[in-house]
């Protein structure tokens, strides 16, 4: 994961004001995730896993405003964005480190995740499922906002070549999109959303769902009975 931590590092500063020109859709994408994060708890304790700069952190924070909400990344420079966004608020709390090793804890009304899981191994992946689930309380809900492979290569091939013309087609320079494009073919290991689909309910989760899939950016819901 350290070279997780040094990519990220390096883009901490640009992170958000790229975000826009890199992910088709965005607002309608992230106001799925916090459409599907519907607590049991009027004030949950909410917990967003590969945090970063504190985007979906955020818009929760609008939603669930007197929340307490921890933020897990393995960027310190991430985390210095998301510090200085949230610097007035006493309910927001910070932990650098890499999730798919160091506890979890609980036990969280709401886990949430953007954009970030989809850098694990496949065996980190299905781990981290069973780890959240332990980590969430009954009637807890994980909200995962990330991408997914293609069904088969073809669609993946598909889905690839419109993500592709989406960023050619926006503001950012040449540079920027080569950047972009070389980051994520080192860094993405994106699994099939079926797969993903099937590990969350192996972990133990009753009702499990896809509220909104763009091509390759999804969003799953899954609740803990």
């Amino acid at each position: 994961m350290e070279h997780i931590r040094k990519a990220f590092d390096a883009v901490a500063t640009v992170y958000d004001s790229q975000r826009e020109f890199i992910i088709p859709d965005m607002r309608d994408y992230y106001d799925a995730a916090v459409w599907a994060a519907e607590s049991p708890r009027n004030v949950p304790a909410i917990l967003d896993i590969g945090a970063g700069t504190g985007l979906l952190s955020a818009l929760l924070l609008e939603k669930y405003p007197a929340s307490t909400i921890t933020l897990l990344d393995i960027s310190e420079k991430m985390l210095a964005v998301a510090r200085e966004r949230f610097k007035s608020r006493k309910n927001v709390f910070f932990q650098i480190g890499d999730y798919s090793q160091v506890e979890l804890g609980g036990h969280y009304d709401l886990i949430c995740s953007s954009l970030s899981i989809h850098h694990l191994d496949s065996g980190d992946k299905r781990r981290l499922f069973g780890r959240i689930y332990e980590a969430l309380s009954p009637g807890g809900i994980f909200v995962n906002a990330d991408q997914a492979e293609g069904e088969t290569p073809y669609f993946t091939e598909m889905c690839r070549d419109y993500w592709d013309d989406f960023l050619r087609t926006g503001p950012l320079t040449l540079i920027e999109q080569m950047e972009i494009l070389k980051r994520r073919d080192a860094l993405d290991k994106n699994e099939k959303l079926s797969v993903q689909l099937a590990w969350l309910h192996e972990a133990g989760f009753s009702d499990v769902d896809v509220i909104y899939k763009n091509r390759t950016f999804i969003v799953t819901v899954a609740r803990k009975v």
